[in-house]
């Protein structure tokens, strides 16, 4: 039963989407576990580039089976918005499975999300606006509407009313805004059941029973581990656990099915929104990663943070997510740099600190010791092994692979599904 989870092992944004649809021809199921419309992947076919937000990238691949799972949560509006623009372009997305547990994305979700965010001002945390906070927060507080919830009309106004009855006194007598009305919003959610009818599933048996065929399943996690609710960089993280325990709990299957966790690593680091970075840069190098890079955040449009790879954040991962491999991207964009920076421990107080501060202070106040490796001038796009690459970017990753603590598997040497050098099978 060989289960895979490949997950972000920075701050997201590490090429996910490209390692799954790597993935996805040789895999009967890709299955997305947690988050929302506030994931971006970008994969790239061919000539074609496709931007997901909410669907599984293994929905580009033809014989694989995408999958929606119960810890996702799902704006129907988007979801469709997604679908349509797919099948225009000759998509097929008819085997799209989702959950009947993943929970709705409620138009008063988005709300709250927005007002929130703008009345905390300078302590904002950088969310995308998109409901998912306050969603996650009602799935909480058991007030949350899921899927299956649409079929039932009663069930679905005797939640809506108990969500709102909080939310409706906080947004008139604190933020100053209008009611939402119940009837209003049972009745635009209503209106997407017998769309979203036909995928719906209970995803768990599906899964369970796949593996137990040994069927070939990939468990795909959005955003990454420093953005994880419980191991990232509290509070500036999402709202679920992108980390390799949420691929169990967000689709239900058990960890003694998991066989590899490969995480996704950047040859450098990006991250978008608010919260520590100790190795952003804001110069020059700073300004070129995230111009040949192409660092724009998919889902936001808001450019990325850049800054020099950080090999206690990748040991971290390493340890919080047990990887068995690393799948390292876009090395082709550091071409050019005569030395390229390397942070291998943290300086704070004083202190040299070699593994990433439990604590947020420290963390906040970390300073970046960096070991200078040699760089390289020649185009990599090209190389189909290892052993095409130059000398110094071979020794580059080896480096990175030592200092993290698991294999490189995999290396993107451009964006194209075929500019990959796969060195050890994940399969």
């Amino acid at each position: 039963m060989p289960a895979l989870v490949l997950l972000g092992a920075q701050w997201g944004d590490e090429g996910k989407g490209k390692a799954t649809d790597l993935l996805g021809g040789s895999v009967d199921y890709v299955v997305r576990y947690q988050g929302g419309n506030n994931a971006g992947h970008t994969v790239v076919v061919g000539d074609q580039k496709y931007a997901l937000h909410l669907l599984p990238s293994g929905i580009l691949s033809p014989g694989c089976t995408p999958v929606i799972g119960n810890g996702v949560v799902v704006d129907p509006s988007v979801l469709f918005s997604e679908l349509s623009g797919l099948n225009e372009r000759g998509v097929d997305t008819s085997k799209l499975l989702i959950s009947g547990n993943a929970h709705i994305i409620t138009p008063y979700n988005v709300t709250v999300d927005k007002v929130t965010e703008r009345f905390l001002g300078k302590r904002k945390i950088g969310t995308t606006g998109r409901g998912i906070g306050p969603t996650y927060a009602d799935k909480i507080n058991r007030v949350g509407i899921r899927v299956q919830d649409l079929y039932d009309e009663s069930i679905l106004t005797q939640k809506v009313e108990a969500a709102l009855d909080a939310k409706n006194q906080m947004l008139t007598k604190f933020y100053n805004r209008r009611a939402i009305a119940v009837e209003q919003v049972v009745e635009e959610l209503l209106g997407y059941a017998d769309k979203l009818a036909p995928y719906v599933t209970d995803t768990v048996l599906v899964l369970n029973q796949a593996l137990d065929q040994d069927k070939v399943v990939l468990f795909e996690g959005g955003q990454g581990t420093l953005l994880d609710i419980d191991h990232g960089t509290y509070p500036f993280v999402t709202s679920s656990n992108p980390t390799a325990g949420g691929a169990c709990t967000g689709a239900g299957v058990g960890p003694t099915k998991i066989s590899r966790v490969i995480g996704i690593l950047k040859a450098y680091t990006t991250r978008v929104g608010a919260g520590p970075f100790p190795t952003e840069l804001f110069d020059e190098d700073g300004e070129a990663l995230r111009r040949i890079g192409g660092e724009r955040g998919v889902t936001t449009g808001r450019d990325r943070r850049c800054g020099w790879f950080d090999a206690v954040i990748a040991r971290y991962a390493t340890r919080v997510n047990g990887l068995t491999d690393f799948f390292l991207t876009k090395l082709d964009v550091l071409t050019g740099w005569e030395q390229i920076p390397v942070c291998v421990a943290y300086e704070i107080d004083g202190k040299r600190v070699e593994e990433l501060p439990y604590s947020q202070t420290d963390f906040h106040h970390a300073k970046p010791v960096y070991e200078m490796l040699p760089g390289w001038s020649e185009d990599i796009t090209g190389a189909k092994s290892f052993s095409d690459l130059p000398k110094n970017a071979q020794a580059y990753v080896k480096a990175l692979e030592e200092m993290s603590g698991a294999p490189i598997s995999a290396i993107g040497v451009g964006p194209g599904r075929d500019e990959t050098i796969q060195i050890n099978s994940f399969l």
